[in-house]
């Protein structure tokens, strides 16, 4: 059944089905083109008449995720200008819900909202407005240029929330209770929303998944556009990038960026502190009590760093020189590594080494954090072993867990036939719980560090994980 919302750039046709409206593809600001190429994003052109929502809108250009990469995540590419977009699902009928807004991952240069395993039907079903969206990725969305504002993708972020904050009320939502929710880069995207002056008001909670607020100082986030810049001999400046062909300027792209994890040293983007979207690192500012009074929940994999050691072969490549090596790079004190080893007397060099990765990325600064902020705070550990491949509790399991959209054909590659429906029931229930009242279900962060660990069959409040860890790293 079709059904018509009004926005303020004009009418959108949706579907109902099984009580939930879907408006698919609805664009919050202009094509990032032509004249609004490596520009903020401008607003939409108005439209007359009604204007069909019923598909899934351009992607922002990207090139597929490489192998092994491309068989684990999916990464559906929609050709077209119109590429920020974002999607809605709403109870049909309901006024005054909650929204929650999706904010996809993919380390600033993959990703799009239109992955089924983020369909938002679930949290609609249980009585959220759920929107997705789509920035500008890689060098279109992150470049750092001397003529062009920085952090283009983070600015289309903020664009979409002001469309929610303007329009979500037609659609059934409540423009005052919204919840910004991310992984991985969407997630280090949210922490910078939290302490950007552009992004106050917008939105009211934040949830945070596998990715701790960082940004860069323009020089040293510029190096990927200088080398790209390089390899095309232009200027690095955002005149010349915008007279190469979008498909050549890819392929530059591809070719600096390609090789090394993202936990790692390679080359890629980063959010940059620009003293104006941007104006400090979100880090420091969220320490200094920044978003004090906007509750929190953060949290991360036990086993993030399988998704990029395990299928590459890079855990079995790891010995003990190369242990010791990559311990001495990243300046690991020795108690450290004893304290690992300690609580791991079975692990190989390469597990070892991926575990204090996850620790000093993830775990360690999202743990310092909860521990500076003096707003409500929560913590959570996602534990369920993956099957596949030996994965395990790795990067971006959790997602179809918070979804309820086990079995998605994006989502089985990481999961494997038969997750435990028990564990999304549980994750999706406090998602929600967190999104319509600020309270996920369990102990908010206090001096006892509690943490709640989502395993099946049972799900558990523990208290800081392998705290002793922790200390050592003090």
């Amino acid at each position: 059944m079709g059904v018509v919302v009004a926005t303020r750039s004009g009418r959108v046709r949706g579907r109902v089905d099984d009580g939930v409206a879907v408006f698919l593809g609805i664009p919050y600001a202009a094509a990032p083109f032509g004249e609004h190429r490596f520009t903020a994003p401008a607003p939409v052109t108005a439209w007359t008449g009604v204007r069909d929502a019923l598909a899934y809108g351009p992607t922002a250009p990207k090139a597929p995720f490489p192998p092994p990469m491309d068989r684990l995540l999916a990464d559906p590419s929609i050709p077209g200008d119109e590429c920020l977009n974002l999607n809605v699902w709403a109870p049909a009928g309901a006024a005054g819900r909650p929204v929650m807004v999706w904010i996809h991952g993919g380390s600033l240069r993959n990703g799009s909202s239109s992955l089924p395993a983020y369909d938002g039907r679930n949290f609609a079903r249980d009585g959220v407005v759920l929107v997705s969206i789509n920035y500008r990725l890689g060098i279109e969305g992150f470049g750092v240029f001397p003529d062009a504002p920085a952090n283009l993708g983070l600015r289309d972020q903020i664009a979409a929330l002001t469309w929610v904050r303007d329009n979500i009320a037609a659609f059934g939502g409540d423009p005052g209770n919204v919840t910004v929710f991310g992984e991985s880069a969407g997630s280090i995207s949210i922490g910078a929303l939290l302490t950007s002056p552009h992004a106050q008001g917008l939105f009211h909670r934040a949830v945070l998944q596998s990715g701790a607020p960082a940004a860069q100082p323009p020089e040293a986030a510029g190096r990927s556009t200088r080398l790209i810049a390089k390899r095309l001999k232009i200027p690095a400046t955002a005149e010349a990038f915008a007279r190469v062909d979008r498909a050549r300027l890819l392929a530059a792209q591809v070719s600096i960026t390609r090789g090394g994890p993202p936990i790692g040293n390679g080359n890629g983007f980063t959010l940059t502190v620009d003293g104006d979207v941007l104006p400090r690192d979100p880090m420091v500012a969220l320490h200094g009590g920044a978003a004090a009074d906007i509750p929190v929940l953060l949290g991360y994999n036990a086993e993030e760093y399988r998704l990029w050691f395990v299928p590459t072969g890079l855990v079995d490549r790891i010995n003990r020189l190369t242990l010791r090596l990559a311990l001495a790079k990243f300046r690991v004190r020795a108690r450290t590594a004893r304290a690992y080893r300690a609580a791991r007397p079975e692990a190989t060099p390469g597990e070892l080494l991926g575990a204090i990765a996850t620790d000093r990325l993830l775990r360690r600064p999202l743990n310092l954090l909860a521990d500076a902020r003096p707003g409500d705070t929560w913590l959570y550990e996602f534990a369920w072993p993956s099957p596949v491949e030996r994965l395990g509790a790795c990067h971006a399991l959790e997602i179809g867990f918070v979804f309820d959209t086990l079995g998605t054909p994006d989502g089985l590659p990481l999961s494997g036939p038969n997750p435990p429906q028990e564990l999304a029931d549980a994750m999706h229930r406090a998602w929600i719980a967190f999104a319509t009242t600020g309270d996920p279900g369990w102990s908010p962060w206090n001096p006892s560090r509690p943490v709640m660990r989502f395993d099946a069959p049972t799900s558990l409040l523990v208290h800081a994980p392998n705290d002793d860890e922790l200390r050592s790293w003090s």
